[in-house]
């Protein structure tokens, strides 16, 4: 009986310690199941006071324009060459102008922006801040579209925004959001307010001074820039506060994208875009604007998150070391042959065209210090690798040396003058040689007369010791033999 007991008590344990087990395993899991998920942090790469700084300046254009403004705002290159051309032909606008540029190599969205030579004009005078805006609109697209709502509810507010004969604006309700706000939204982030041309085929750019226009400005410490509007399409307009307008500019199709108040991005018109872009055709499928990488002509993204994304390789460029006929089994004899190269003191050849210019560079150091050790020095030149030199310089010049005595010799016994003659590694004599030593000069003529008149004495002259001439034993020789 009381081994049963015992059983069942320690039967109830078993099962009371699997239950806690199971229920301690279950919780982690649970309260991973019940945790909210949180979005990964954005990468912010202007704060709103920058982005309200440079947005300043364009936030009143009509929509279509804003639009085409920010798409070509991300390739800051290829708006520099169209400013160039804009203002090589002064006369071209509209959609003639955009025709003309049409075999460019621009992206559709910059060659649009040639038909507002007013609008190239002001992107012109500060290339730095288009590259920011683009980068901006890249990055941070909601951010951007945020802040250019923002500033034309303030622009309204202070009364510098209104309908008139050039354009039509209208207030609208703004989306609910997906999610509810953290924080308590401002008044106006209820409404969108949207800028149209009153005539959709002519649509007149305004200019205005953005440090007046949008009332008192919200960062003092960060006021937006003012781009003077060219006189040649503004004749006449010192802003002080509001909008002026120009002269109209009458397009077509040269306007193809709108800005997406409730996605925050671009629609693009297909129809008008086709019409217009002839050599780039765009199905129906594509009405949302993409950014290509092809025409941002190698200027860096500043986020990280654009160069992941943009900065990557194109499709099909991992195929292409296969279609030029590197496989694995190449590349493992190439670094074969580097290895043995290495073990025998060879240096491997390049791989890129810098190190081909450091290794020219470091073989021109190793040949001009190659050439200098070569070079006998100052101390060694009487021993060792000079001293052999000289040594074999010797006979030459004992050969000349007993050359000359020989000359010397022969015009005294013939009463000629002797003439001075350079010895070997002097100066050559020629006809100033005299004008330089008259001394020297003098003497040698005198030993000359001197010679002559001892060629001519008699036999006393024998015994002062001087040389007389003497018959040529060539006589003897002839007859077969001379005195024993």
């Amino acid at each position: 009986m009381r081994i049963s007991l015992l059983y069942a008590v320690s039967a109830v344990l078993v099962l009371s310690g699997f239950s806690c087990l199971a229920q301690t395993q279950n919780a982690p899991a649970n309260a991973t199941a019940t945790a909210p998920l949180t979005a990964p942090a954005k990468d912010v790469v202007f704060t709103q006071e920058q982005l309200d700084q440079m947005l300043a300046p364009i936030a009143l254009y009509p929509d279509p324009l804003l639009a085409q403004v920010l798409m070509a705002s991300t390739y800051p290159g290829e708006i520099a060459e169209a400013v160039t051309w804009s203002k090589a032909h002064p006369g071209a606008k509209g959609d003639d102008a955009v025709k003309q540029v049409s075999s460019q190599t621009w992206d559709p969205s910059v060659q649009a922006l040639v038909a507002f030579p007013q609008v190239l004009a002001t992107l012109g005078q500060d290339p730095v801040w288009v590259q920011r805006l683009g980068d901006a609109f890249l990055a941070q697209p909601d951010d951007v579209m945020d802040g250019v709502q923002r500033l034309r509810h303030q622009a309204q507010a202070a009364g510098n925004l209104q309908s008139n004969q050039y354009q039509n604006v209208t207030v609208q309700a703004a989306p609910a959001p997906a999610t509810p706000a953290p924080a308590p939204a401002p008044a106006n982030s209820s409404t969108t307010i949207v800028i149209e041309p009153a005539d959709p085929q002519v649509v007149y750019v305004p200019t205005y001074n953005p440090t007046t226009t949008y009332g008192t400005w919200a960062y003092p410490a960060s006021p937006p820039v003012y781009y003077p509007p060219p006189p040649a399409y503004y004749p006449g307009s010192a802003l002080m506060a509001g909008l002026a307008f120009g002269t109209g500019v009458a397009i077509v199709a040269s306007l193809w994208g709108d800005c997406d108040w409730d996605n925050n991005d671009i629609d693009i018109d297909v129809d008008r875009y086709n019409n217009l872009n002839r050599n780039t055709q765009i199905n129906r499928n594509q009405n949302k604007w993409q950014h290509n990488s092809l025409h941002r002509d190698g200027v860096p993204y500043r986020d990280s998150r654009s160069r992941e994304h943009y900065g990557r390789q194109l499709d099909g460029a991992n195929q292409r070391g296969a279609f030029r006929g590197d496989d694995a089994q190449r590349a493992q004899a190439r670094e074969k042959a580097r290895s043995s190269m290495d073990r025998h003191g060879i240096e491997r050849p390049a791989t890129t065209n810098l190190q081909a210019r450091d290794q020219a560079r470091r073989a021109q150091v190793d040949n001009r210090m190659q050439a200098g050790a070569d070079r006998p020095r100052a101390s060694d030149r009487s021993q060792g690798t000079g001293g052999n030199i000289r040594e074999s310089q010797q006979p030459r010049q004992q050969n000349a040396q007993t050359n000359q005595r020989r000359q010397e010799l022969s015009q005294t016994r013939q009463g000629t003058p002797k003439r001075p003659t350079a010895s070997p590694g002097s100066a050559r004599n020629n006809a100033f040689a005299g004008a330089r030593s008259p001394s020297q000069s003098n003497a040698q003529a005198l030993r000359g007369r001197t010679s002559q008149a001892s060629a001519t004495r008699p036999s006393a002259a024998r015994s002062a010791g001087h040389q007389i001439s003497r018959p040529s034993s060539a006589p003897m020789r002839q007859r077969g033999g001379g005195r024993r």
